[in-house]
């Protein structure tokens, strides 16, 4: 066997492994761009879940800042709620407190005062003593008589326990023209209403700043002024009590129509006299 060289076979080897290098390569190059793209698609995607997850995160922190939010807005309505509930509890208290005393106040004039002269009526949270005039004065007069301070230092003494609430004195008289030194019944009503006022404050220790004083003469009466009968009852001095709240606005109106009253303030002190007061019928 020939031990030459062939130089065509030398070649050929030559040639092909040259194009098995060369397909080695673009294999190679082709698994590294494979394995950059995969590279580049994992790490978008890793920063895509960490936007995600940051977002989510944003969206969790404000779910929980709306959450405490409602529920320091709901515990602030409960405390309001509790606080309502409480007023609420205050002052039904203080209404029956009120209602106790208001009852209680009316059973003692009526134990110590009611009789055929002096008689007792309540009406829209005042409570009114009717006293007929023969019991306080003289006929046409405004001179208190002994038997009208008796009842005026009965009704003292009987306030004397209740100093927030006020007292309002009005004189009322039939519709009998008078004929003596008073120009008109207005004026002796309102004197009559004086002189109760006077004798409260400065003999029976009664508090001037809660007392008032008004004349209605003839114009508001509660009976039949045609009869004698009537005309006693007409002639009288009302002497109304209420709350401080019901001093002030007084607005309920008469049954009958009237004229303008005559009304007289105490002068000792100035502060004494309160607005006047529509007293409610006799019972």
């Amino acid at each position: 066997m020939s031990t030459d060289k062939q130089p065509f076979t030398e070649q050929v080897t030559k040639a092909n492994r040259g194009a098995d290098r060369a397909r080695l390569a673009w294999i190679t190059a082709g698994i590294l761009a494979a394995l950059l793209v995969a590279a580049l698609l994992l790490w978008a995607a890793a920063v895509g879940k960490q936007r995600g997850l940051e977002s989510l995160q944003a969206k969790l922190a404000e779910a929980n800042a709306s959450l405490a939010s409602a529920l320091n807005e709901n515990q602030q309505d409960k405390d309001r709620i509790a606080a309502l509930q409480t007023q609420v509890a205050d002052l039904e208290k203080d209404k029956d407190q009120a209602a106790q005393m208001a009852k209680g106040l009316e059973d003692e004039m009526r134990a110590d005062l009611e009789s055929k002269d002096v008689t007792i009526s309540k009406l829209q949270g005042k409570l009114t003593v009717n006293i007929l005039d023969h019991v306080m004065f003289d006929s046409g007069e405004a001179i208190l008589k002994p038997d009208g301070a008796v009842v005026m230092r009965k009704i003292a003494a009987i306030l004397a326990g209740h100093p927030k609430l006020k007292i309002h004195v009005i004189g009322h008289t039939d519709n009998v023209p008078i004929r003596n030194r008073f120009a008109s019944n207005w004026e002796l009503s309102a004197a009559r209403a004086l002189a109760a006022v006077h004798f409260l404050t400065e003999k029976a220790g009664v508090d001037p700043h809660r007392v008032g004083a008004v004349g209605y003469g003839e114009f508001r009466p509660i009976a039949d002024n045609a009869t004698a009968e009537g005309r006693a009852r007409n002639r009288r001095i009302a002497i109304t009590i209420l709350p401080d709240e019901l001093a002030g606005a007084d607005t309920v109106p008469a049954a009958k129509p009237q004229a303008p009253a005559a009304e007289i303030q105490n002068p000792q002190p100035p502060a004494g006299a309160l607005p006047d007061a529509p007293e409610p019928p006799v019972k």
